[in-house]
């Protein structure tokens, strides 16, 4: 059954001393978004952001995953629905970056294609502040070496 929460996965890696930002564009509503994706059973975030990793984009477990304090809660009927009953309306949402130097990315239906970004570009294609919010922070970390 699927878990009351979200997690949602930021690649990144180092090219020239900057750092690039993996976004999926996805199949059915043509927007660009980190890895995303809901819980299974009880799974912690960590395990399920290391599934979804390896189901949308065959990110393997063991790279080193960086669990950020972004968060932000999510009506269910942009996620689910009413599965949980009427009265659960949010779920929360957990998010990671995860460092992919020099990896081939292997794509699940969900998304069309990916592309790496700048920071700034990144910035500019992502929908959902939420999204904004978790790469503001992870790029902030790596380039300030804060907690890696």
């Amino acid at each position: 059954m699927r878990g009351k929460y979200q997690v949602l996965v930021l690649p990144y890696r180092v090219r020239g001393g900057e750092f690039e930002y993996a976004l999926f564009k996805r199949s059915d509503e043509k927007y660009w978004q980190p890895i995303a994706g809901g819980s299974e059973d009880d799974e912690t975030p960590i395990e399920a952001a290391q599934r979804e990793s390896l189901e949308e984009a065959g990110i393997q477990l063991h790279f080193n995953y960086l669990y950020l304090d972004s968060r932000c809660t999510i009506p269910v009927v942009n996620v689910c629905g009413f599965l949980w009953g009427n009265d659960c309306l949010l779920v929360e949402e957990h998010c990671f970056g995860v460092r992919c130097q020099d990896i081939e990315m292997t794509l699940s239906d969900e998304h069309q294609g990916f592309e790496w970004f700048s920071y700034d570009t990144a910035m500019t294609c992502l929908k959902w502040d939420s999204n904004r919010n978790a790469l503001w922070e992870l790029n902030y970390r790596l380039k300030n070496n804060i907690d890696l």
